[in-house]
């Protein structure tokens, strides 16, 4: 595979992604797959799903987790229902990581990720070491299917990022780096932020917002690619900087809106060649 394939998010049954059909009318050569829901997640399913990809001509490079009961309503929401760290859902959502994992082993991906949740600050705090534990747990189960573990950015500070990574201290640890979160979620500058965390910066996605006014507290606003704050070219320009040569995979998440989806993400993929054709 060339450098820097466009790519799109994509879902077979739920989730945010679009439809695998719009990816082959994009003409996209790489999707990352939310994975699907727990009925289908059968052997048959891989199978057929590895058929259509095959005749799409289209590689599939991550399979995202996500769980039943997350809501990104507002910041506390994401808080209170999003990923690992709620302690109520924990242990019945890090079973069904691992079946998520086992089933993109199935689909022949060596890359399974998700939104961890919003790891506590403090780094002494008994919620924090046991944060530790559960990545450290599917990390492990991961190893033995032969794969990487990308944690999804936006929840954290780079700093703050790197230092859950390294106390983690597994060597299948990586980022999915989403400039975007950086700013929904007012954690830092998404360039700096990627500078910092650039060693472990294995998969992206190309995603644009606007800062809120109170950035921390409220939600900024997710646009469409090239109309918010991330600067597109600058961001591309860095990746190259830091040897970054996986796919550009675009994520527009207004799933309830598919023509409009559609069409944001065809203005992406032309966005996305011109700047590629621009910084290689």
């Amino acid at each position: 595979m060339s450098k820097w394939p466009i790519g799109v998010f994509a879902s077979i049954d739920a989730g945010l992604g679009v439809k695998l059909e719009v990816a082959q009318e994009l003409g996209v050569p790489t999707i990352q797959l939310h994975a699907p829901e727990q009925a289908t997640r059968t052997p048959e399913n891989a199978e057929k799903f590895l058929a259509r990809l095959q005749e799409l001509g289209i590689e599939l490079t991550a399979v995202f987790g996500g769980f039943e009961g997350e809501s990104y309503a507002d910041i506390p929401t994401v808080c209170e229902t999003v990923g690992l760290v709620p302690a109520a859902t924990r242990a019945a959502r890090t079973r069904e990581m691992k079946e998520i994992a086992d089933f993109a082993k199935l689909l022949k991906c060596e890359v399974v990720a998700l939104h961890l949740g919003f790891v506590p600050h403090d780094t002494e705090s008994p919620l924090y070491q046991e944060v530790l534990e559960v990545t450290r747990d599917i990390c492990n189960h991961c190893q033995a299917n032969g794969q990487r573990l990308h944690l999804e950015t936006g929840q954290e500070s780079a700093d703050g990022l790197l230092q859950f990574i390294q106390d983690v201290g597994c060597d299948n640890l990586f980022v999915n780096f989403d400039p975007a979160n950086m700013i929904l979620y007012g954690t830092g500058e998404p360039i700096e932020a990627l500078k910092k965390i650039g060693k472990y910066v294995r998969s992206i996605h190309c995603k644009d917002a606007t800062w809120a006014a109170n950035p921390g507290q409220e939600w900024g606003a997710e646009v469409p690619l090239g109309a918010g704050d991330v600067g597109m070219e600058n961001y591309l320009r860095t990746l190259n900087e830091l040897g970054y040569d996986g796919p550009l995979t675009i994520e527009r998440e207004i799933p309830q809106e598919p023509e409009r989806q559609k069409a944001e993400i065809g203005g992406a993929v032309r966005l996305l060649e011109e700047l590629r054709a621009k910084v290689l």
